[in-house]
């Protein structure tokens, strides 16, 4: 029997690509979502976007959401939906009821449907401040709402565990690059890729040296911890290729040379948020090979070339 696996925020830029693993795996999706994205489903996806079950339910519904369940047979929930941080340092009581009881109440719907093996959810490194910590008293602290909303759900998940015994694991990547990714200061490396595949001229906003976790890798992450879910609540931080924004810039020359010209890179540093003691995904899975940024970014250039 296959699974059949509820995807929250599946319209969004991972979430398709975790349908298209989902897919690959001739597993069953179901899209809870408050926008569809046929456009971007037809470009990823192609004829099998027909097969995504799409529902529109908010995060905040937990009856509604526990119907999702049971209605569908679902036996696994991947987690993304979220607000991301400029709309949580803008409004941090509208980022708290989606982040943080949206969360609760689809671990809620998910103990009660008592259907649910296993889900997997999208922590993040903003749950990590740019500083290491050089005493056992002194903490890495999240420096943004975001952070500290993904990590009040790491320790809501983790009450689930210890209480309820619903399994999960929490899969923290840092930036996400590749095909689709359209939002944020931190897609201009994306949209630079895409600018070089289609001959246009694009500025990357921002300088500094961070992690870069390509789209299919971080797709595959989420479907692996949900379908493969150990006993316990488990965290898991992804390898996160580190670069400047000039190597990212490199990566995207080496793979379009005549972009050399077109594609620039001006604005602020970013912090590089440090994971203190992290558990890489690899821990968790021993065969875990992640895509080498050189390689994620040609593939980022050819998917908008074909």
């Amino acid at each position: 029997m296959s699974d059949t696996v509820l995807v929250t925020g599946g319209s969004g830029f991972i979430g398709t690509w975790v349908l298209r693993e989902l897919l690959a795996r001739n597993a069953k999706p179901v899209v809870v979502d408050v926008q569809p994205a046929p456009a971007r489903w037809q470009r990823v996806l192609g004829g099998r976007a027909a097969e995504v079950i799409s529902i529109e339910a908010s995060l905040l519904d937990r009856d509604r959401l526990q119907s999702v369940i049971e209605q569908h047979g679902v036996t696994h929930v991947i987690h993304l939906a979220a607000l991301l941080t400029p709309e949580c340092q803008k409004d941090p009581w509208l980022g708290c009821q989606v982040n943080v009881l949206g969360s609760t109440a689809l671990f809620e719907a998910a103990r009660r449907s008592g259907r649910v093996r296993s889900l997997a959810y999208a922590s993040s490194y903003a749950v990590y401040g740019p500083e290491t910590g050089d005493s056992a008293d002194e903490s890495n602290r999240p420096p943004t709402f975001y952070g500290a909303f993904k990590q009040a759900v790491d320790l809501i998940a983790e009450q689930y565990w210890r209480h309820f015994g619903i399994a999960s694991v929490a899969v923290r990547p840092h930036v996400v690059y590749g095909p689709e990714r359209d939002q944020g200061l931190t897609a201009g490396p994306s949209l630079a890729a895409r600018a070089a595949a289609l001959g246009a001229s694009y500025t990357i906003g921002y300088t500094g040296r961070v992690g870069y976790d390509y789209a299919e890798d971080v797709a595959l992450a989420f479907v692996r911890s949900a379908i493969e879910c150990p006993p316990g609540h488990t965290v898991v931080d992804l390898p996160s290729e580190l670069a400047t924004t000039e190597e990212f810039r490199s990566a995207i020359v080496a793979a379009v040379p005549d972009a050399a010209s077109r594609i620039m890179v001006n604005g602020p540093a970013i912090p590089s948020n440090v994971p203190p003691s992290p558990n890489y995904i690899a821990n968790l899975f021993p065969d875990w090979q992640a895509t080498p940024l050189r390689d994620g970014v040609r593939k980022t250039v050819e998917f908008y070339q074909h």
